[in-house]
């Protein structure tokens, strides 16, 4: 039977946790589980058979780890075709019938430029080869799991949606906080992963059911498709020589079965689980009939971190990365100047906006290559949702591909052609497209001419699959300059498409007033108007105050600003003096979570802007000694961003690109200083422990470090112990960092502690890593557990000042 089919009406078990029960039967610390399906083929047919015994309808074949990076060619096609069989002997033996086999896709193990060096089409190349091999060995699914970037989500999703039509299932790891590694909320995860087409999304691993609730709570209130849960057995704990978890198998059931009752439609279990787990599910979910999937009408643009919602609260899309009227920034992008444009977006940012548009077209430049590079660098340095901005096809298809989440795209209309060009993308990325009411004979004089254009759009994008929950219409705004009527037109325009429709609207507010003077004093009052008929976005110039002060006064009438609060605030400060357009050279007011005086080069570090960050060093070396710019604008900088990213107010994507800020001004600062000795703080020896290839967590800590002065010898990944007591005696290093993420490689990481405390008894060792706990830390002897990469920083710095005391 038909997965899809099957899965309609039933409750659907997935399998429990495989590298740790290879561990149990004797899979050796950094041995490739992967490999066993060769080496061993016997026992890994044995654990497919049991869960399948107990109650599985699917297993995931042994092919987590299995991609370019970690096998050949050869190796790899070797690899997935033993695991296939293997999981194919399995069902066989089990009695074959309605049960199924997934593909099972983990993550690299790297991170996706630009937080990384792994390109993204290298990334979705990477997954497409596994996909490949495994649907033509016999795969019923693809099971994407435990990944903790969005982007690479995207990477694998696109991946295994260009080389196959079977179900894709997909699973991210949430924190404690209930957000990815890269900053990623439930609903951004939703918007992104529904948008293109998901059979089923969810979460694996890194904690247990109890733990993993609100996060599973806030899909279900999201997600339009059947959400799935397969956690840990709870946190790992050592007994003796032993991994063991802290949730019974008893436990786990009838927590799951909870689940189930809140909606969940797929369930199974991750690290630390077994087949006896997988049974006790079965039994306690046997007599429970599946919750219906409830279509959501979420109307939704997300970013990299969070989602942006039509419908509610008005919502503010920057203007002012567009070259149409604007001298300055058409003199930025013939120049090549990106950095006035990342300048705009977080100025823009700092002034209110939700979103923002993103134009680059002119006629010298090709847009399909300039579109995608603004949308790439801009998503460096802001966390907003994006709106692309093109007339070209291509070019908004290639931005659209890149785009780290479910974009807004601007535009289309009902013109044939448009509607056949813009929708397909639209069908296979994802995206909001804003929906211009006109089609091949022009712009109508009536709102309800206006209003059939609509309908006409909604009932062709129905044809792809694409509902009118992700079309934003937009009525147009016409100059009263021209036509005394257009307002009027298009504000009942607004009102029809709200209440025959149903539909999200938006207006370019500003066309309103071409060729009026005190253009901002129009503007606003039509903003206001069409906020009352029933607006739910609009693309302004945020550095008009008369349109702030329009929408905050808009939100304390409409019961949107509780106390009036933020109305209050904007009205007890003086008026704000900044012109419509702003001078180049303007920058950024300092924000109160800086704890200190803005600077220019603070400034830059803080928003990740790379290249000023260099040009403003150089600027600052003619005049100032390196170590006072170190410790009097880098440093402070990076404090300001550390606290927040503790705060939770700042995510991993703007740790990181401050960071790379920072170290483009180190650069600059050992360039000046060649020759002379470097201000180093103290040596850290950082290694990936024996059999673990993951070394996204320990490259992020090494930059960071790095960043704050230390002198890091990075070992890279696979690290046998011995060889980090090697490198932590000739170093010197009072300091060791060890990091795993797979559980079946944190007993080479004691083995590593234990080695270094026996050899060099005054080294410190500190361990981080997504399978690690404070308890588990204690137990594997580690004198420090750093919850997250700040964390270590402010550990190194401890040790450092230790030393000096």
């Amino acid at each position: 039977m038909d997965l899809r089919e099957y899965m309609k009406d039933r409750l659907l078990r997935l399998d429990g946790g495989t590298g740790t029960m290879l561990q149990k039967e004797g899979l050796l610390p950094g041995e490739a589980p992967e490999k066993w399906n060769l080496s061993h083929p016997d026992r890994v047919r044995a654990l497919h058979r049991a869960y399948y015994d107990a109650g599985s309808d699917v297993v995931t074949a042994n092919t987590f780890g299995a991609n370019l990076l970690h096998f050949s060619h050869a190796e790899l096609d070797s690899v997935i075709c033993a695991a296939m069989e293997n999981a194919a002997l399995a069902r066989e033996d089990a009695g074959g019938g309605d049960r199924f086999i997934a593909l099972d896709i983990g993550p690299s193990g790297r991170l996706l430029r630009p937080l990384g060096d792994l390109d993204f089409e290298d990334a979705v190349r990477l997954f497409a080869a596994s996909i490949r091999i495994g649907v033509r060995r016999g795969a019923d699914l693809i099971l994407i799991e435990t990944m903790s970037d969005s982007y690479e989500t995207k990477a694998a999703l696109l991946a295994a949606r260009e080389n196959c039509d079977l179900p894709v299932f997909v699973t991210n790891v949430y924190g404690e906080d209930g957000r990815l590694t890269t900053g990623a909320s439930p609903a951004a995860m939703t918007a992104l992963l529904e948008g293109m087409h998901a059979d089923a999304i969810g979460v694996n691993c890194s904690l247990g059911p109890r733990a993993l609730r609100p996060v599973v709570r806030e899909l279900l209130r999201c997600a339009s498709v059947p959400v799935i849960c397969k956690p840990n057995a709870g946190l790992p704990q050592l007994c003796g020589t032993e991994t063991v978890y802290d949730v019974t198998a008893e436990q786990f059931a009838a927590d799951m079965a909870d689940m189930v009752k809140d909606g969940v439609r797929i369930v199974g279990g991750c690290c630390g689980t077994t087949p006896e787990f997988i049974r006790r599910l079965t039994e306690a979910t046997s007599s429970l009939t599946p919750l219906p999937v409830v279509p959501k009408d979420i109307r939704c643009a997300s970013s990299g971190t969070h989602a942006v919602v039509f419908g509610g609260e008005p919502v503010l899309i920057g203007e002012r990365i567009n070259p149409t009227g604007k001298k300055r920034f058409k003199e930025a992008l013939r120049a090549g100047d990106i950095d006035y444009m990342l300048r705009e977006g977080i100025r823009q940012q700092e002034c209110g906006v939700h979103a923002l548009d993103v134009n680059v077209g002119l006629p010298e430049l090709c847009e399909e290559e300039m579109l995608p590079r603004a949308v790439c660098e801009l998503q460096a340095v802001t966390d907003l949702p994006l709106q692309i901005d093109s007339s070209s096809p291509a070019a908004m298809g290639r931005a659209m591909r890149l785009y780290n989440g479910k974009p807004i795209v601007n535009s289309v209309n009902g013109k044939e052609t448009s509607m056949r060009e813009v929708f397909p993308l639209l069908r296979k990325y994802g995206g909001v497209a804003v929906a211009l009411t006109l089609d091949e004979k022009g712009i109508p004089d009536t709102a309800e001419g206006r209003l059939r254009i609509a309908e006409k759009i909604v009932d062709r994008a129905a044809l792809y699959g694409i509902a009118p929950k992700d079309l934003i219409f937009d009525p147009l705004a016409m100059t009263i300059s021209a036509d005394a009527h257009a307002a009027a037109v298009t504000l009942e325009t607004v009102r029809l498409l709200r209440d025959r429709l149903g539909v999200s609207v938006s207006l370019g507010i500003s066309n309103v007033s071409f060729g009026l003077p005190s253009r901002d004093t129009v503007n606003a009052v039509f903003f206001a108007a069409a906020l009352a008929c029933g607006l739910s976005a609009a693309i302004l110039n945020p550095y008009s105050d008369e349109m702030m002060r329009t929408y905050r006064t808009w939100r304390a009438l409409a019961g949107l600003d509780p106390d009036c609060a933020q109305y209050i605030e904007m009205a007890s400060r003086a008026p704000d003096p900044t012109p419509a357009v702003p001078a180049p050279a303007s920058a950024p007011a300092p924000r109160a979570e800086d704890g200190g005086e803005s600077s220019p080069l603070r400034d830059a570090i803080r928003h990740g802007r790379r290249e000023q960050a260099a040009a403003l060093t150089d600027e600052l070396l003619k005049t100032e000694a390196p170590l006072s710019i170190i410790e009097g604008e880098i440093i402070p900088a990076l404090d300001a961003v550390g606290r927040g990213f503790e705060a939770k107010t700042v995510f991993l994507p703007q740790l990181l690109m401050s960071a790379e800020a920072a170290q483009n001004a180190f650069g600059r600062i050992r360039d000046a200083m060649s020759g002379h000795a470097e201000p180093t703080r103290m040596r850290v020896v950082l290694a990936t422990v024996h059999g673990d290839i993951h070394d996204i967590g320990k490259n992020i800590v090494r930059l960071l470090l790095e960043n704050y002065g230390f002198a890091v010898t990075d070992l890279g990944r696979d690290v046998p112990p011995q060889r980090v007591l090697d490198a932590a005696r000739e170093t010197g290093a009072p300091l060791v960092g060890l990091s795993a993420l797979m559980t079946t490689t944190v007993p080479a990481m004691e083995e590593t502690i234990r080695l270094l405390h026996a050899q060099l008894p005054g080294v410190r060792v500190v361990v981080g890593g997504a399978v690690l706990t404070q308890e588990y830390a204690d137990q594997i002897g580690a004198d420090h557990y750093a919850r997250d990469a700040m964390e270590t920083v402010r550990y190194a710095e401890s040790v450092a000042a230790g030393l000096t005391n």
